[in-house]
């Protein structure tokens, strides 16, 4: 079983302490690449939410079972046969998404990200304690990626929301935000140079914070005394 406190320790870790956006900066190929609006941002990070889910589940399933000396081998085996249901489940269900997406589904099977939380955590505990935790680190992918797209699409678009139409029917179009309207874009937003912009501003805004908050410890801590 699981206690609360465990519970909160693995979300607190995977959104913040060790985010993979933000501080351990993982998996940065699709976090740049895909992250030029919202709706694409929120579908490959929830893919890959599901397949970390999934695979550190398995893997922590198996790890007694596994000999050490071709764990790897057997864990991107296990990777690849989940992001293949994922892949083949977009193409069938949400094929406008998945031609947009293209290339970046198959490559969940080589993310660092998957990968490293099967090798340093799943293989090492409790198959319930592994999902929460790969779960609350896609949450944290998926919100940086969230917010990066949202940065970028704002600035280069002035919307919010486009291409949702894709996931749900032409009928969605009519649900597409329009912020700013009347503006005439600004390119370098949603080409991968303002990627690397954006989440720099969201690394520094990050760090700030932390900083921020150590400051505030410090001088509390002299206080109390």
């Amino acid at each position: 079983m699981m206690t609360m406190s465990e519970f909160r320790s693995l979300f607190h870790n995977g959104l913040i302490k060790q985010n993979t956006g933000l501080v351990q900066l993982l998996g940065l190929c699709p976090l740049l690449a895909i992250s030029n609006n919202v709706v694409n941002a929120l579908s490959l990070g929830l893919a890959t939410t599901m397949v970390m889910a999934a695979s550190s589940g398995a893997v922590s399933s198996v790890r007694n079972f596994v000999p050490n000396e071709i764990r790897i081998p057997v864990f991107v085996l296990i990777i690849a046969a989940l992001v293949t249901v994922i892949d083949l489940s977009m193409n069938a269900f949400v094929h406008p998404l998945y031609l947009v997406l293209g290339i970046f589904i198959p490559l969940i099977t080589t993310n660092c990200i998957v990968l490293a939380r099967a090798d340093a955590f799943a293989a090492k505990n409790h198959p319930l304690h592994s999902v929460v935790d790969a779960v609350a680190m896609g949450l944290g992918l998926t919100l940086v990626l969230i917010v990066l797209g949202a940065i970028r699409e704002l600035a280069g678009k002035g919307t919010l929301l486009s291409g949702i139409d894709l996931v749900f029917g032409e009928a969605a179009k009519g649900w597409v935000l329009h912020v700013l309207p009347n503006y005439r874009g600004f390119l370098l937003a949603i080409l991968p140079p303002g990627a690397f912009l954006a989440l720099g501003m969201l690394i520094a805004a990050n760090n700030w914070n932390k900083a921020r908050v150590a400051r505030r410890v410090r001088h509390a801590v002299p206080a109390a005394a």
